[in-house]
């Protein structure tokens, strides 16, 4: 099976960084988790490969990232969060959303966000978290991760995103691309830089086609000489455990458990709890004897 991988580089002069991903598998893998329309599988799969991008900027193997997109329209919240490695996991309020197509054929991921916010939690182990959060620009979600970094970070960001789904409702190609300016940036290269944008427009329809993520990344620094430093394997991957669930269960309470317990029992159902995780769609099943043990 293919991989999804992250393909990471610098200017020879130094003014920029780039970060070129093929996330089709993971958006591949999240369509198979949460059974997504078209639309949402869209949405879900842009941002799912923004922060995938995203974790791997992290410094250390504590940190983590966590991106919401909280819009009014028919998609509802969307999620994604990442580890340092950039490995991500994510999931879409409405995976059935179903908005009409734009004029030019395109999925109108913008229209089923709507107008709302794009937040950001920066996890660095044990410091406080970092949060910064904007109005969305568009709800397409590559300008609202590059106005994100501009506002938030002060960092000048260009976000390239795509997914193109095919006809049986699986996506055929995914990926894309995050430049970012570094201080004291060479003018000549930041013009280079804003003429190649141009050619990043079908992204999506690139991957499909198998280009590699050397030749997009060459496409996006056409002219501009660069340093490959690494490529990193990624993939959708969640993080849910049974000591998860039952640690979360013991920071309720006894108390609380007993009485959600109760609650069971008055409808007629058994006295057990369950949870289901919304990144993979596991259910986690405990019963009193279980829970009881806990405290």
């Amino acid at each position: 099976m293919a991989k999804s991988t992250i393909l990471r580089a610098m200017t020879v002069d130094g003014s920029a960084r780039i970060h070129v991903i093929n996330s089709t598998e993971i958006v591949r893998e999240a369509v198979r988790l949460h059974h997504t329309s078209p639309t949402a599988t869209a949405a879900l799969g842009r941002l799912l490969t923004a922060v995938s991008v995203m974790g791997s900027m992290l410094g250390e193997k504590d940190d983590s990232i966590t991106v919401s997109v909280k819009g009014d329209g028919e998609a509802g919240g969307i999620l994604a969060a990442a580890d340092y490695l950039g490995n991500v996991r994510g999931y879409i309020q409405n995976p059935a959303v179903d908005v009409p197509l734009k004029p030019n054929g395109k999925l109108d991921v913008g229209r089923a966000v709507g107008k709302g916010m794009l937040t950001v939690v920066r996890d660095a182990g044990g410091e406080e978290p970092y949060n910064g959060s904007i109005e969305l620009v568009s709800g397409e979600i590559a300008e609202d991760i590059a106005s994100y970094y501009a506002i938030s970070e002060q960092v000048p960001t260009v976000c390239a995103l795509g997914v193109l789904v095919g006809t049986d409702c699986m996506p055929i190609g995914a990926g894309g691309v995050i430049i970012q300016l570094l201080p004291f940036a060479d003018n000549e290269t930041v013009d280079l830089i804003e003429r190649n944008t141009a050619y990043l427009g079908n992204l999506s329809s690139m991957f499909a086609e198998g280009k590699s993520n050397e030749e997009i990344m060459a496409l996006a620094l056409k002219d501009i000489p660069f340093d490959v430093f690494d490529e990193l394997d990624v993939e959708y991957r969640c993080t849910c455990s049974e000591q998860r669930i039952k640690d979360m269960f013991h920071s309720l309470g006894k108390s609380k458990i007993e009485e959600m317990l109760s609650e069971q029992e008055a409808e007629g159902k058994k006295r057990e709890l369950e949870v289901l995780c919304r990144f993979c769609g596991k259910a986690y099943v405990m019963d009193e004897k279980t829970l009881m043990r806990l405290f």
